[in-house]
């Protein structure tokens, strides 16, 4: 049965995104069969891995009942990654799903008919701590949360963990921290280096040894509408996403193949 990891941080602009369609496609490169569930109504983690917006099934129509997760899913150029793609109309479900009963358990009981048919279900939250992210958050086995390596960067984590802490009490109390991404890191600044140290300090061996580097290459990628290592597998950000891959698989007792 898959391994459902969510990838949130409410803040804007840290890397959920990136690291979504990275690490999925490292995972799907290395052979392992995942889905990606893009659950923010920007829609870019369907248009990261080349997807068009304008998908009849997606994952508004699943989390309003009107499709199965099954009749919802597409296949990308990669050959063990598949996407449950958003549209605009995503934003929509914030509003519609208050009024209805177990409105935070949409997603978790859509995903269950496919689990099984994956190794690992990547959930892509929108930068908001709003119903989306806690229909992902309760459908979830773990967490994954980027962390760009700026001011501030620390403030707002504890609201984050906050969040983690109530969903884990009352609506899904098998949920755990997997980790935290540094990401946006530049080793000439002084200011990464002391978010880094912050960062392990609070959190220790939660902190993926792995960080991602500010990266034109990656930055470039999804305007491709490719992974990073579809897109230039030789680049910095490459290396870092599948070194992240490799310390992601080795946490749940798997091992890279498929992919250097």
């Amino acid at each position: 049965m898959g391994r459902i990891l969510a990838i949130a941080n409410q803040k804007g602009g840290v890397g959920k995104t990136t690291t979504s369609v990275n690490l999925a496609g490292c995972l799907a490169a290395a052979e392992h069969r995942t889905l990606l569930v893009d659950c923010d109504p920007q829609s870019n983690s369907t248009s990261g891995v080349g997807l068009a917006g304008d998908h009849e099934h997606n994952t508004y129509r699943v989390l309003m009942g009107d499709c199965t997760a099954a009749e919802a899913i597409v296949q990308t150029e990669l050959s063990c990654l598949d996407v449950l793609p958003a549209t605009r109309d995503l934003a929509g479900a914030e509003v519609e799903l208050v009024s209805q009963m177990a409105r935070e358990t949409k997603l978790r009981d859509a995903l269950e008919a496919v689990r099984e048919n994956y190794e690992f279900i990547l959930l892509d939250c929108p930068p908001s701590l709003g119903l989306l992210t806690l229909n992902a958050l309760t459908a979830a086995d773990a967490v994954l949360i980027p962390l760009q390596c700026e001011y501030y960067a620390l403030e707002g984590l504890s609201q984050l963990m906050g969040t983690i802490e109530l969903v884990r009490k009352h609506l899904n109390p098998e949920l755990e921290l997997d980790g935290i991404l540094l990401t946006m890191a530049d080793s000439r600044n002084n200011l990464s280096h002391q978010v880094v140290e912050e960062a392990r300090e609070h959190f220790g061996a939660k902190v993926y040894e792995a960080m991602i580097p500010r990266n034109v290459r990656l930055s470039e990628a999804p305007s491709h509408g490719k992974p990073i290592i579809l897109y230039d597998i030789s680049s910095r950000g490459a290396e870092s996403y599948l070194a992240l891959t490799r310390e992601f698989l080795a946490r749940t007792g798997e091992t890279m193949t498929g992919a250097s």
